[in-house]
């Protein structure tokens, strides 16, 4: 029988939490032992958690955080835990946090989940910060292992498939399997493919940390010079090059080691079903070289930074970005994902970094945004980046995405971009009553009172707690259009955007 803390008051006068500490203590050693049963330290644990939980005393103290996981190993909603810590900040600056609860889903299954909740503590700066680096280090090596020969068993769609009846082992069903066949069979035809048996023979000239700019590499019998590394993943190196030095043609080469083709199947994808006027929107791959080593993935290249280096332009002045600015480019992501999900996509990986500044060459008129045409068509953002895409027409009618896997990926990653558009901060929510007499979920942040707070707040509102997420074009949509009502009624608002992107471009593009 565990001991509980009424007796213990002397000691709780000092340290309240430690005769829980120590009860809790004892009932596992009898759980073990088999002298007690799990209902009765189930229920010593979530009193705990209730007694303490706003207790600002124990918000950093890791023996309070090994009880919340206690918890969570006891409930089905693990979730909803993980959010009311994060909701009441239970050691959100400690990397233990984001290591032993991705640690946790990933045992579960949720590998895509838990690469979420390692860039989480990343984005937060979560002490140690190398610790958890190191640890998501390890876990993209063990994802990478669990890559067949044929490197698409990557594919993060597979881990969040649902039938009807039973959650499918994304690793082994015979559906995945099925679906692997029928892209590999697509990917050979598509044009711009080229593959190799042979192991890629340059591959040591720019995967080495210390390569030398202006290096010539020959990738299917053409020539890059090599000008710097664009960017790093976790499995890829981005680097800018010139096509047989010419610094006119400038293109993105990305080497990703295992070799990994879904992304090249993505972008044919979009070639197939996005419009000619909005497919510059998208990221354009001119080619993919397959080797039994590595893929190289040929790509456009812009060099206008993206958008969270203009978030960031914002932050290292003590400033935020000008609300009608905000406005602009939550118009640009509202109409991405209305366009994508209009056509079956899911991006997957929606952040501020893989959203490029597109600027227009021509001079932009301010008759030109109501209709977005003429210089409009050619200013705005462009979506990289589709390793994480998820093609929804290769799955059966009857099967249905769970947890974060589905359109709400893209939906709740665009409502962080805005928070931090707005706040220059990492989105946290809260629970709020509703007038309905229920809650509803929305942003801890409060909207400043000279901000347009009824478009923000029923964004956050419509996006935060939508239940019917897989079909939310409708929903995208009326949001844009809001918006674009509000900043059309008011010329003044169009040319004082006019005037932030030209100061925009001229301060990133010099950088």
């Amino acid at each position: 029988m565990a001991i509980y803390p009424e007796s213990q008051a002397a000691t709780a006068l000092h340290d309240p939490l430690l005769p829980w500490l120590r009860s809790i203590r004892k009932a596992l050693e009898d759980l073990k032992s088999g002298n007690d049963s799990c209902l009765e330290l189930t229920k010593l644990v979530s009193d705990c958690i209730k007694m303490f939980k706003d207790n600002a005393r124990y918000r950093d103290d890791i023996r309070f955080l090994k009880i919340w996981f206690l918890h969570i190993g006891f409930c089905k909603d693990y979730a909803s835990i993980f959010t009311e810590m994060l909701e009441k900040k239970i050691c959100v600056g400690q990397s233990l946090l984001y290591v032993w609860y991705a640690s946790y889903i990933e045992s579960k299954g949720k590998l895509y989940e838990a690469q979420m909740v390692y860039q989480m503590g990343i984005m937060r700066n979560a002490e140690p910060i190398d610790w958890l680096k190191k640890a998501q280090a390890l876990f993209l090596d063990r994802m990478s292992n669990l890559v067949n020969d044929s490197s698409l068993e990557k594919i993060d769609v597979g881990q969040a498939i649902q039938s009807e009846d039973s959650r499918l082992n994304p690793w082994s069903s015979s559906i995945i399997k099925d679906l692997l066949t029928r892209i590999n069979s697509q990917i050979v035809n598509f044009d711009g493919y080229r593959s190799s048996n042979k192991a890629y023979s340059g591959k040591e000239a720019i995967s080495h940390q210390n390569f030398s700019r202006n290096k010539i590499i020959d990738i299917g019998g053409r020539k890059y010079q090599i000008k710097g590394r664009a960017g790093q993943g976790g499995f890829a190196q981005v680097y800018k090059a010139c096509i047989y030095s010419n610094p006119d043609e400038i293109v993105a080469l990305k080497i990703q080691m295992p070799a990994f083709p879904w992304e090249f199947y993505m972008y044919r994808q979009l070639d197939q079903r996005i419009s000619a006027e909005e497919r510059s929107k998208f990221g354009f791959a001119e080619r993919l070289h397959v080797y039994s080593d590595c893929s190289i993935l040929v790509c456009d290249y812009l060099a206008n930074g993206t958008l969270q280096d203009a978030i960031n332009s914002y932050v290292v002045i003590g400033k935020s970005m000008e609300e009608v600015l905000c406005m602009y480019y939550t118009i640009e992501m509202l109409h991405m994902l209305e366009t994508l999900h209009g056509v079956g996509i899911i991006h997957g990986d929606f952040k501020p970094d893989n959203l490029l500044i597109r600027y227009s060459r021509d001079d932009l008129v301010e008759d030109g945004f109501i209709d977005r045409n003429s210089s409009w068509r050619h200013q705005g953002l462009c979506l990289v980046d589709w390793g994480r895409g998820i093609d929804l027409t290769l799955f059966p009618d009857d099967i249905e995405f769970s947890g974060l896997l589905a359109s709400v990926v893209d939906t709740y990653g665009l409502c962080v971009i805005i928070h931090m558009m707005l706040h220059n901060s990492y989105m946290e929510i809260q629970e709020k009553p509703s007038p309905d007499g229920g809650h509803i979920y929305l942003p801890k942040s409060p909207f400043k009172r000279y901000w347009n707070v009824d478009l923000w707040k029923n964004l956050f509102i419509k996006l935060l707690n939508n239940p019917h997420c897989n079909n939310d074009m409708n929903l995208l949509k009326e949001i844009r259009e809001s918006f674009q009502d509000y900043m059309c009624s008011n010329p003044s608002l169009i040319k004082k955007l006019k005037e932030l992107l030209l100061k925009q471009r001229a301060s990133l593009c010099s950088a």
